[in-house]
């Protein structure tokens, strides 16, 4: 096996999310996720196109009864979902700051339609390859679509890539994917 391919050790909590196609059924879905076990809100609100997401964090087991709980009483099936046993900690931290502390070399973009196979595909990005999760944006101002940035050298980026975008393809949800062997220092600032 090319060891460039060879996947990192999982360091990180469970995540678990349900991508909901209704506000209403949403909120009632977190609350059942909530009360079900001790697992951590850290998403929890509508996005376009007036999908909910739903995003929490614990042990394994709790993450996986809250899952079932938040899908138990849907009125339809959730747009998707995701249960990532042990989640590369940068992920939740690129959803939610820019992270200046990573330098930008090469760049990856890989574009999902829904956030649940973009978690997931950055997951498999950072674990495949020597590379650092840049940025991750999920679904608002995006209709409804997410996507994420990773950076390192350009081989890593391509591993990186292929491994994402392929994991989303099978899983129906890829729109897209790129990379930027030296991008302009101008895009350093929009990458993020």
């Amino acid at each position: 096996m090319n060891p460039s391919l060879a996947m990192k050790a999982p360091t990180g909590p469970a995540l678990g999310m349900l991508e909901v196609g209704s506000i209403a059924a949403g909120f009632e879905a977190a609350d059942r996720v909530m009360k079900e076990a001790p697992v951590a809100l850290l998403v929890c609100r509508p996005v376009s196109p007036g999908k909910f997401l739903i995003l929490f964090s614990g042990e394994v087991s709790d993450v996986t009864s809250s899952l079932r709980a938040g899908s138990a009483g849907l009125p339809a099936p959730p747009l998707d979902s995701l249960l990532l046993p042990q989640a590369d900690p940068s992920l939740c931290d690129a959803l939610v700051r820019v992270r200046d502390e990573v330098p930008l070399a090469a760049a990856g973009v890989v574009e999902c339609a829904t956030v649940a196979t973009m978690l997931i595909a950055a997951d498999v990005a950072v674990k495949t390859a020597d590379v650092a999760l840049l940025g991750a944006r999920a679904a608002v101002g995006l209709g409804g679509k997410s996507y994420f940035v990773v950076t390192g050298e350009v081989s890593q980026v391509r591993a990186a890539v292929t491994a994402s975008a392929s994991f989303a393809r099978g899983r129906g949800h890829w729109v897209g994917d790129v990379v930027i062997p030296q991008p302009h220092g101008d895009l350093d600032a929009w990458l993020r």
